[in-house]
């Protein structure tokens, strides 16, 4: 890897990058190796050259990584996290810079389809409060509102919904491959690509690959996927679960098509289940998943869903889409994702020295990935926070 200094990128926002500290002296850029060919590893990454470092990232397959935590075809991206001012001002800050970075990358992967919020009339007042005091947009629905504008949900009399018109859908894949993209045309950025990792020592910032060889710098995160628990020293992998996920993908039935063409992410946090749907965007088909469907696992072994849970799911959306059944589902799937316990920790693993491992949690992680990185690559230089992200 070349060892002149970057020329200084200027973020999408229109603000210079900072310059980041020199190694000790060198009056070199930081060198920063990124482990990982997911949404917080690409992300971080970025971050980590808008400030002037120097980055290579090292992939056990391509870059980005279709076997990673977070390819997919559509992630929701919703401010309102109810009863949770924090959450929800964080997500109003990783949607601006979704939207920064579509200028940034160049690409279009954020779909403003909207999102709603299902829930009891008081507690939809309160959402729509909070998310206007966030310095967001927001509406309550009400029951006549909810029933008039989509008759094709099953929503009961007795629910009101905040609407969120500027939230929407995020395609994951595109989000992966801008990244990637933009990351192969910057200088002082090395993609090393189909080369397993084997050890990682944070400490001395040493990354070695199955090949024998290995690669040297001033600091290396670990972006966990579902196959990274050997990557980790024993504490920290103790804390890491696996997590399986079924989901349903559909088709719509024709005469519903406009129907559905203008429906948002909808989530039931009420539910018995927790269930979320994300519409057809972009040429996407229906998809449909629940929290109910997500459970701990002690290793992966294939991504065909067990009718159990196929009819566990089916059975959930027949009561919330009238005319749902099984003839509706194209295709049903499982993935998986690691996350450090407790489940949702937003706080990373430290490896030693300038090391650090992150674990996405699902779509929860990517939706606040801008964020994550962020702070990320704050650790990396070494002027990030010890608490969480």
């Amino acid at each position: 890897m070349s060892t002149t200094a970057p020329t200084r990128p200027v973020r999408a926002s229109g603000r210079p990058a900072r310059r980041p500290p020199s190694r000790p002296g060198t009056g070199l850029p930081a060198r920063v190796t990124v482990v990982g060919g997911g949404v917080v590893a690409l992300l971080t990454a970025v971050e980590c050259v808008l400030d002037g470092h120097l980055v290579t990232v090292v992939g056990r397959g391509s870059v980005p990584d279709a076997g990673a935590a977070s390819p997919g075809r559509h992630r929701v991206l919703r401010a309102l996290h109810p009863a949770d001012p924090s959450a929800t001002r964080a997500a109003l800050r990783a949607h601006h810079r979704w939207v920064e970075l579509e200028e940034l990358l160049m690409t279009r992967f954020y779909e403003r389809a909207g999102a709603l919020t299902v829930l009891p009339p008081a507690a939809a007042a309160a959402g729509a409060a909070l998310v206007e005091s966030a310095g967001g947009t927001a509406r309550e629905l009400t029951a006549a509102d909810l029933s008039h504008r989509y008759p094709h949900l099953r929503l009961d009399g007795g629910l009101g919904a905040v609407l969120e018109e500027e939230a929407g859908v995020l395609l994951a894949g595109r989000v992966l491959a801008a990244c990637a993209g933009w990351l192969k045309w910057q200088r002082g950025v090395r993609l090393v690509e189909h080369r397993a990792v084997t050890a990682v020592d944070g400490a001395s910032g040493t990354v070695r690959l199955a090949d024998g060889r290995a690669v040297h710098g001033d600091a290396v995160l670990v972006a966990v996927d579902p196959r990274s628990r050997e990557l980790l020293p024993e504490g920290v992998a103790e804390r890491l679960t696996l997590y399986r996920q079924s989901l349903l993908h559909c088709r719509v039935p024709p005469h519903q098509a406009r129907a559905w063409a203008a429906t948002p992410a909808v989530a039931f946090p009420g539910s018995p289940g927790g269930a979320r749907l994300v519409p057809p965007v972009a040429g996407t088909g229906l998809k449909l998943t629940s929290a109910a469907a997500r459970r701990a696992v002690d290793e992966i072994t294939d991504h065909t869903t067990d009718p159990y849970w196929q009819r566990s799911l089916e059975r959930e959306f027949g009561d919330l889409l009238p005319g749902f059944g099984p003839a509706w589902v194209t295709a049903a799937e499982d993935s998986y994702h690691a996350a450090f316990a407790p489940a949702g920790g937003t706080a990373p693993a430290a490896l030693g020295g300038a090391g650090y491992a992150y674990a996405a949690d699902g779509g929860t992680s990517f939706a606040f990935a801008p964020l994550v990185a962020r702070s990320l690559a704050d650790r990396l230089a070494g002027v990030g926070s010890p608490g969480t992200l």
